[in-house]
């Protein structure tokens, strides 16, 4: 161990920043290099000039559940954490279009599974046999391991069909959090992280499954308070600046960059992190860095589609809600966290942010069919927005918003570690044991941090700690 020792962070998102901070609180001289213009990655903010004044808009509706320990402590960390509350006890109010009736999925104190006895009991979303059918199933996901590799191999779909769910059940319950947490349907989706979701989010604690979102920009938190941290800790950020290489040479790493204030510069460091996705991670690799580095390319992508209206009035007196029986899913009041309120004349304005995971059939659909298709739902869902006048519609895309969660996904995953001395990997798509969530994220950049610092050799008590 050197207290000089060097270290180099390509990436600027979650999974960068975590690790650039824990790098720099171990006492490394750390560069952070990042080729857009701000940090936070694919979680971000930007200003948007509408008729009703000027919007803090985020690209898409990102939340955390009470399990996601490793983004918690990132939030206080950063000093965010009041910024990110999460809700007092899990209530997720869940509208059916069909039968416009709406159900709450919620928990008690009681010890898990009883936790969820009494508000399964009482959704009205399912059957009396639908609903014992979910608790059989659930009994048999609690016997599982979701590291074990068979798992990975499997889809969640069948092995909710060979254990007795009916279409409705997947749709109005485990589809409803899938879809949301793994970016993709049952179907397509690795039983071992399906696992990992429900067994962790709904199993491992009473309190798990409660959720937390932002209650401003997210570009406050993960662009504004991440670079006062990151400047308080010595890190160096060069913003508007790309690796274009990465080589080893003398014993020491070498990443030329390109453009911004280090255009044209090679940084030399004794320990590198990659932190960014995996195409551009292969395209860095050095030979020899991975057994089979072309293996990261099969990891696939999935997009997620963000719709966001401004109303007139305010339609929608929750903070949030999820649909059955609709094409829309989850929808978010982002009013307050927009700016929206405080700007004069449009206090009786409401903005809101529909969220579309695993949107593979809409992400490239023209705004004029979305609008088309998604107002008339709203009205449907919600009767106060019929009459109301549009002030502003518009659509945020994120083609390549996680890694695609399909079955055998992880066998492709790699660990933080690679097989060249001092290089290391980090982002929701390496082997987390979770999905591209940003919990995934954080706990990629604790990883690749941890096995920097123990290969330079510091004390197992200086490491970052490992999330639970």
């Amino acid at each position: 161990m050197t207290s000089t020792a060097t270290a180099v962070v390509v990436g600027g998102g979650l999974a960068g920043t975590t690790a650039a901070l824990a790098l720099a609180d171990a006492g490394l001289r750390v560069t952070l290099v990042e080729g857009r213009p701000r940090l936070g990655g694919l979680v971000f903010s930007f200003r948007r000039d509408s008729a009703a004044g000027e919007l803090s808009v985020d690209n898409g509706q990102h939340v955390y559940l009470r399990c996601c320990t490793a983004y918690g402590r990132m939030l206080d960390r950063l000093g965010a954490a009041h910024l990110v509350p999460l809700q007092d006890r899990m209530d997720v109010p869940v509208l059916d279009a069909d039968r416009m009736r709406l159900g709450r999925l919620r928990r008690t104190a009681l010890p898990v599974p009883l936790h969820l006895a009494a508000g399964l009991a009482r959704y009205p979303h399912l059957s009396p046999a639908e609903r014992a059918g979910v608790v059989r199933a659930t009994l048999a996901l609690q016997g599982l391991d979701p590291a074990d590799p068979v798992l990975d191999g499997v889809d969640f779909g069948s092995w909710l069909r060979r254990h007795g769910q009916s279409s409705r059940a997947v749709e109005a319950l485990w589809d409803l959090v899938g879809i949301a947490t793994l970016n993709a349907r049952a179907g397509d989706a690795s039983m071992g992280l399906a696992a990992k979701v429900f067994k962790t989010g709904l199993l491992s604690a009473p309190g798990a499954a409660d959720i937390g979102w932002s209650r401003v920009p997210l570009g406050d938190v993960h662009d504004a308070l991440a670079r006062t941290a990151l400047e308080k800790a010595g890190v160096r950020i060069a913003l508007r600046t790309r690796a274009a290489s990465v080589t080893r040479t003398d014993g020491r790493w070498r990443v030329a960059v390109e453009n911004g204030p280090h255009g044209g510069e090679r940084l030399t460091a004794d320990t590198v992190v990659l932190a960014v996705p995996q195409r551009e991670t292969h395209g860095l690799l050095p030979a020899g860095a991975l057994a089979d580095r072309d293996r990261l390319l099969d990891i696939g992508t999935a997009p997620i589609l963000n719709l966001h209206v401004v109303y007139d009035r305010k339609v929608l007196r929750r903070p949030f809600f999820a649909a059955v029986g609709s094409p829309v899913q989850w929808v978010f009041d982002r009013t307050d966290a927009s700016g929206l309120t405080r700007t004069p004349g449009n206090e009786r304005c409401q903005y809101l942010a529909v969220s579309q995971s695993a949107a593979q059939e809409e992400i490239d659909q023209p705004v004029a069919k979305l609008r088309a298709r998604y107002l008339p739902e709203l009205e449907r869902l919600l009767p106060a927005a019929r009459g109301a006048r549009i002030i502003d519609f518009f659509v945020t895309r994120e083609r390549t918003a996680t890694f695609a969660p399909a079955p055998g996904v992880g066998r492709l995953r790699p660990a933080a570690r690679t097989q060249a001395p001092g290089l290391y990997l980090a982002g929701a798509w390496t082997a987390t044991g979770w999905p591209a969530t940003m919990e995934s994220a954080v706990r990629s950049g604790t990883a690749a941090a941890r096995e920097a610092l123990n290969e330079l050799g510091f004390p197992q008590g200086q490491l970052p700690q490992e999330a639970a």
